[in-house]
């Protein structure tokens, strides 16, 4: 039997919790000729309500439908490697004729492209085959607008362009965006500054040019219903504290809560109860799991941006990081050298900003932080 608190992706509607008028507003707005902006923290879920959302009957008969991930990408080409490979994976299970019409038209790629022998073809382009990469940019988005089936195209962790080298990449995506009237768009994005400026500032190439959409937490109640359903189809229980308890110390985060929620699921046996006795046991099993590996990305830190990161993890929240108050009250050299070692860390994505408010984004890391101070 599968734990049904999936923590990898997308698995199917029966694992999947709520997010049912999410769901028909966002398939609603596509079907109509619309494109979205998705915004919301990382980790809740905004790539698998997609998956959903794609999944949906008539979303599937009557379109091709591509998630591409671009968070570790660094450049256009790297962006545009991204959107060649996931196209040709999500079209070589539909048969030749499919894949065959998008190589067809990435003629500038024709040499990193090779065949099995079954005939079957693989992306085997690096980002120095890609010489020009506006015109493999110009032909990705030629086989969107002449595709025999319209097209939905969801581009994860879109605010990363503005982190590019390359010239005005926002102005030319907005151009193929706005000519290409045989696809439909969602632009997902976790930092929230970023994405707003790009769709609402009127000075910014996508201004008005998409439905802008926040997603909140799944709802306490909807999620402790997901939780109680499952453990009894499984012949277990568990107690409605449990959940309201995880709930509350992940503030709803839909990753946290799945994957305590797995490690429950796994340690009661059929026919046991889950108490809330169980919980901590729970996520000290996860940080432990995982110690060595904090403990190795401590030990590469410079020593500012450890004490920071420590600090900001005994803190919890942290409005004022540069203040002098906060530096004195743990120890840390100056105002000053505070800001440069938060910048560091908000660029290695070890906290988060939102709204003035800094964080340790991974919260087993703030445990095991809070656990290890001395």
């Amino acid at each position: 039997m599968i734990n049904p608190f999936v923590t990898n992706g997308y698995v199917g509607a029966k694992y999947f919790c709520d997010r049912v008028q999410e769901t028909k507003d966002i398939t609603a707005w596509l079907q109509n000729g619309n494109n979205i902006a998705l915004i919301s923290p990382r980790r809740y879920g905004k790539t698998d309500l997609i998956r959903h959302c794609f999944e949906q009957n008539d979303i599937k008969k009557r379109y091709y439908t591509f998630i591409i991930d671009i968070y570790s990408t660094k450049s256009l080409s790297e962006m545009v490697n991204k959107m060649g490979r996931t196209i040709l994976e999500v079209l070589k299970p539909k048969g030749k004729r499919h894949w065959e019409s998008f190589l067809n038209m990435v003629h500038s790629l024709k040499a990193g492209i090779t065949y099995d022998a079954m005939g079957q073809p693989s992306w085997n382009v690096s980002v120095g085959d890609i010489v020009n990469p506006n015109n493999t940019l110009d032909e990705i988005f030629h086989y969107l607008q002449h595709a025999d089936k319209r097209c939905l195209v969801a581009i994860d962790e879109f605010q990363q362009i503005l982190k590019y080298s390359d010239t005005n990449v926002e102005a030319a995506l907005r151009t193929y965006v706005q000519y290409c009237s045989n696809a439909n768009f969602v632009f997902m994005g976790s930092q929230r500054h970023l994405m707003g400026a790009m769709f609402v500032s009127p000075n910014r190439p996508f201004y008005q040019s998409v439905t802008v959409m926040n997603l909140n937490l799944i709802d306490m109640e909807k999620y402790w219903t997901f939780c109680k359903t499952h453990f009894e189809h499984a012949g277990k229980t568990i107690d409605k504290e449990v959940v309201e308890q995880l709930y509350a110390q992940f503030e709803g985060v839909t990753f946290y809560l799945q994957k305590v929620m797995n490690v429950l699921f796994m340690r009661t046996d059929e026919g046991g109860h889950c108490a809330l006795s169980e919980l901590q046991p729970a996520i000290d099993y996860i940080v432990d799991f995982t110690h060595l590996t904090y403990e190795d990305l401590m030990y590469q830190l410079p020593e500012k941006q450890s004490l920071v990161l420590k600090a900001i993890a005994e803190e919890g929240k942290v409005v004022q990081v540069t203040s002098g108050k906060f530096a004195k009250r743990y120890g840390l050299v100056s105002p000053s050298a505070v800001k440069s070692a938060v910048n560091a860390l908000l660029d290695k994505d070890l906290i988060t900003q939102d709204k003035g408010v800094y964080q340790v984004y991974d919260k087993f890391l703030e445990i095991w932080l809070k656990r290890e101070q001395p």
